[in-house]
Parts: C-alpha cells; sequence; structure tokens
C-alpha cells in the first residue's frame, strides 16, 4: 500500500507559486502512489460549492483527472474550507472523511486528523469549531447568499488573524493530553494531522505503547509531504521531495 499525506495548502489566486507546485505534484508524484490523503485546508477559504470561481473549477478538474489514472483520492475537512460538500467531491473524484478517521493502510491502523481538535488550550477556537462545525448551523448558513457568506468569511478570517498576534505558540499547537487521550481512544494507532505548520515526528508513550505522530508541513511555493510505502515497510513515513515548478 503506497499514500502520500498533504495539508494546509491554502490554495488561491493571490499565491499563485503555490497553485504550480501543486498541480505540478498532481501530475507527478501523486500518480504514484496508491492514495492521496488531503488533510485539510485544500483552500484558504471555501464559502459553499455553489461558488464556481475559476479556481475551484481547476482543482476539481485536476483531482479528477488524478483519479482517472488509478490513485484513490480522500479529503477530510479544515478550519478553511469545513463547507467543502458532497458536490464539489463529486467533481472532483474524492471522498469526504470525518475528523478524525482511523484507517487501515496494509494491515497497519492509521489515524488522520486535521489536527484542530487537538488545540485544546485555545479554548475560545475550540468554541468557535463546535458552532461552526454543528450541521445545523452549516445549513442554515449556506442558505444566505453567496456575497453574504463571503462578507462573513472575510470577517471572520480578519478576526482570526487579529486573535492569533494575541495569543502564544503553545496555546495554538496541540496538547499532550488530548493527543494522548485521542491514541487512547482508537487503539494506539500512527496520528497524522496537520493545521500547526509545525512538520515534525513525534514518539508518545501511551498507556505503556509507543505511538508516531507525524505532523504535516503548510505549503507554499514548494510541496511537501509525507509518503507511506507499505511495500517497503509496515511503516515507512518520509517527507518526499519537492516538485518542480
Amino acid at each position: 500500500m503506497s499514500a502520500l499525506f498533504i495539508s494546509d495548502l491554502h490554495l488561491c489566486e493571490q499565491r499563485p507559486g503555490t497553485l504550480r507546485a501543486f498541480f505540478a505534484f498532481l501530475q507527478g508524484p501523486a500518480r504514484s502512489v496508491q492514495a492521496l490523503y488531503i488533510l485539510g485546508d485544500l483552500f484558504e477559504y471555501w464559502a459553499g460549492d455553489d461558488d464556481a470561481t475559476l479556481l475551484g473549477n481547476a482543482v476539481s478538474d485536476a483531482l479528477a483527472a488524478l483519479a482517472e489514472t488509478g490513485t484513490s483520492i480522500f479529503f477530510l475537512p479544515g478550519n478553511r474550507d469545513f463547507l467543502l460538500g458532497e458536490s464539489f467531491a463529486r467533481r472532483a473524484r474524492m471522498q469526504i472523511l470525518p475528523d478524525p478517521a482511523l484507517i487501515d493502510l496494509g494491515g497497519e491502523a492509521v489515524l488522520l486528523s486535521h489536527g484542530d481538535i487537538l488545540c485544546t488550550d485555545d479554548e475560545h477556537y475550540q468554541s468557535f469549531r463546535r458552532l461552526v462545525r454543528d450541521p445545523a448551523w452549516q445549513r442554515a448558513f449556506l442558505e444566505r447568499p453567496l456575497a453574504q457568506r463571503k462578507q462573513v468569511i472575510e470577517g471572520l478570517r480578519f478576526q482570526s488573524e487579529t486573535a492569533k498576534q494575541e495569543k502564544t505558540m503553545e496555546i495554538m499547537d496541540v496538547n499532550a493530553s488530548a493527543v494522548e487521550r485521542l491514541l487512547c481512544e482508537h487503539g494506539y494507532p500512527t496520528l497524522i494531522h496537520g493545521h500547526t505548520h509545525r512538520p515534525a515526528h513525534h514518539v508518545h508513550v501511551v498507556d505503556g505503547r509507543s505511538c508516531e505522530r507525524w505532523v504535516l508541513a503548510d505549503w507554499h511555493d514548494d510541496a511537501p509531504y509525507l509518503r507511506w510505502d507499505g511495500a517497503n515497510s509496515p511503516v515507512a513515513l518520509r517527507f518526499g521531495p519537492k516538485p518542480d515548478g
């Protein structure tokens, strides 16, 4: 079983270098594996599947073209694109996963998350997350006119960036106890997540068991990813090379 894991691309027209890197990635490394897992924040923001932008259409077309080659695509919503729904997923030929999602990779249990659920020290953000992830709230929000939704999202993004200036890096990082609880609840798997923009490999000892945690990198003009090669080893994860472009 071979798979690639990416997150926190924050695709938008204002970052053409990242867009070029993403499309090159889909044409290159992503075609060499059986599965691609996108663990949230594929887009800088997502106002709803009815927002038919040139960027959104280009991304869905590129993902669908990748799926045509035989790579299965899975998407787990992030804090920027939790409103991405089944309509876009069908166009992109990808499957939306819950957060967290426990998967099997060649007999190895792997737990996937965007990662924001683990930042429990940021109580204000967790309250906001519970609100906007509520299905009733999302249905009501998506019933608003698209222009109004975009205006609200812009306001929330501004508030978020302002709030970050007043928070310590420790508050915005994952809470170790939250990580260990999650690992215990799901049978001590390997955990892969993004969100914090702090790529690293950690080992947690939970109830006497050693559990690996891999934190994905955010994207800029490069294309960092994590690769799983089950054919070589039950657990063979590594940061891949950056494609040209």
